[in-house]
């Protein structure tokens, strides 16, 4: 059985969103967003950085969310969840799968640092500022590709659990603008999925 190591209001959410939306059967070890859970020294034996997600799949270890989300549907895959590779679709399944963490995490990552876990004496408004004017614009591309769709390529598929999630994130912590309207009835239909709920809420 797949066994996810998971943490909240991580990146490990995509992950049991994704074993959730497929149906596969997992176990999950649920731990503090801490350093405690994190950093110690059993954690660092599955991922040298003590991060989330990392997935157990018997004797295979793997962690990157994006390189999950590709073993998980090439080897578990019960639904789709990806265009075929001669799909018009598929190039652009591919763009949005990695301009995930290509253009939006980076400077979420940074406003994140600088709003919630730094104190606030060493938080830096110049660079908060710089981050959060990166993130609107890498944010611009994705209002233009919703535009008439439900979902990134049409159909839902796993680039909404990896983009999407990220979107979701930005979002709830104040930096989607309220003439994203696209972006914005994004959010509410990812927020309605059963799949995503629970994911969320674990």
């Amino acid at each position: 059985m797949l066994k996810l190591h998971f943490a909240p209001n991580s990146r490990a959410v995509r992950i049991l969103w994704l074993l959730e939306e497929l149906g596969l059967p997992y176990e999950l070890n649920r731990m503090d967003f801490h350093p405690k859970d994190l950093k110690s020294d059993e954690h660092r034996a599955r991922h040298p950085l003590g991060r989330v997600p990392v997935l157990e799949d018997g004797d295979i270890s793997i962690f990157e969310s994006g390189a999950i989300v590709e073993y998980v549907l090439a080897r578990h895959k019960d639904g789709g969840l990806k265009p075929a590779v001669d799909s018009p679709m598929f190039p652009e399944y591919l763009q949005w799968f990695h301009y995930c963490e290509g253009m939006v995490m980076p400077p979420m990552n940074t406003i994140v640092v600088h709003t919630l876990l730094l104190p606030p004496e060493r938080r830096d408004e110049t660079v908060l500022g710089q981050a959060q004017r990166l993130l609107a614009r890498a944010l611009a591309p994705v209002e233009e590709a919703l535009a008439g769709r439900e979902y990134l390529i049409g159909d839902f598929s796993a680039v909404d659990i990896m983009l999407g999630h990220s979107v979701y994130m930005s979002n709830r912590i104040g930096c989607v603008s309220d003439e994203l309207t696209n972006i914005k009835g994004y959010v509410e239909r990812i927020d309605q999925r059963p799949a995503f709920q629970k994911a969320d809420s674990a």
